[in-house]
């Protein structure tokens, strides 16, 4: 009888409602390994704010030491009022997004019937799309400074990094999710090389080159602004879209509020090498103004443990999950606040319990 396959799973709540919402994904994660033969062994970690509050850090000095050894990590949220975000952002995610080299960053979003969305005479199943952001360089590199700081004649220089490397490999990867999608078979570049001569050409040659090595899918191209507005006008018309990281990151925005709210969207920051480990989080922050009112809703967590377990190999668990999520939002009789309900966290994780293995 062979051995029964055990994965290693580092676990940040963070703060705010990351303390809420990994519990109930780990739930969601437990009954899902039960049923389909397989082992988590949880390791948590208690990073973030209430840390930096104690030590100055958001994380101690040998953190990225004690999460080499997962099979990947699962990330709940990270951000406090009293924290400016760039501390936060530059002492957790940047450094572990970087340095397990985790740059396609795939952000699915996709419009479950049961759902109202905001755009008139759209319903479920009518926006299935997937955001794939560059992770790792271009506009959040950190390369620049501040001269004469705190005075009157203060000048900032940020730089954005592109680089050939990092574009490609991105691109390459959204292609490649496209051919495994076999949906639309499209890939839309998101770009503003009118207005970015340098970094944003390059980014358009690189695309060029790598479509024309994938002859079965189409491709698009589209200035930033106006892929938001065909966000809004055509939503239905995307497949996959490939990104800078700035701009991946405000068009996810727009794509999860498109599909019912910020509370749906799940995300992968993935190193497709396989090197080290990946890490599965929610794209909402720690939400503040809710947090310890347990209203939150778990489904982006719960959706990205499944992608979690997806790219672990364990395909007919992730499904299941996404299923019992589907069926759960289509019977309509459990909401969360952001869906126009009023029912706590808890119950609506019961409420996926319940379907997992019936949906």
């Amino acid at each position: 009888m062979a051995d029964t396959k055990t994965y290693k799973i580092a676990v940040i709540p963070g703060d705010g409602v990351g303390q809420e919402v990994v519990p109930e994904a780990r739930r969601v994660l437990s009954r899902a390994a039960e049923r389909h033969g397989f082992q988590l062994q949880f390791d948590e970690f208690d990073w973030g704010a209430d840390y930096f509050f104690r030590h100055g850090t958001m994380m101690p000095p040998g953190a990225l030491d004690l999460l080499t050894p997962a099979d990947a990590i699962l990330l709940g949220a990270v951000g406090h009022p009293d924290i400016p975000d760039h501390v936060t952002l530059n002492g957790l995610l940047l450094p572990i997004r970087r340095a397990f080299d985790q740059y396609a960053n795939i952000r699915p979003a996709c419009l479950y019937p049961g759902v109202a969305c905001p755009l008139v005479g759209r319903k479920g199943g009518d926006i299935d799309l997937v955001v794939v952001r560059e992770n790792t360089e271009g506009e959040y590199a950190q390369v620049g400074g501040f001269l004469y700081h705190h005075t009157p004649e203060e000048v900032a220089i940020q730089t954005s990094v592109f680089t050939r490397r990092g574009c490609e490999r991105v691109i390459r990867a959204a292609f490649e999710l496209a051919v495994r999608r076999n949906r639309k078979n499209k890939v839309t570049s998101i770009t503003k090389s009118n207005a970015q001569g340098y970094s944003m050409v390059l980014w358009d040659r690189v695309f060029q080159s790598v479509a024309a090595q994938f002859p079965g899918i189409r491709t698009e191209s589209l200035l930033v602004d106006a892929a938001a507005m065909n966000f809004i006008r055509r939503p239905e018309s995307f497949d996959v879209v490939v990104a800078s990281n700035l701009f991946g990151d405000i068009l996810s925005d727009i794509s999860a509020i498109l599909v019912g709210s910020m509370g749906m969207a799940a995300s992968a920051n993935l190193d497709p090498t396989r090197r080290y480990p990946s890490m599965f989080e929610p794209v909402h922050g720690s939400a503040p103004d809710i947090a310890g009112k347990g209203i939150v809703n778990p489904i982006a967590t719960i959706l990205s443990a499944a992608m979690m377990l997806e790219f672990l190999g364990e395909e007919p668990a992730a499904r299941e999950i996404e299923k019992a999520v589907a069926a759960t939002l289509a019977e309509t009789s459990v909401r969360t606040a952001d869906l126009g309900g009023a029912h706590s966290t808890r119950e609506m994780t019961d409420a996926i319990l319940a379907r997992v293995g019936a949906a």
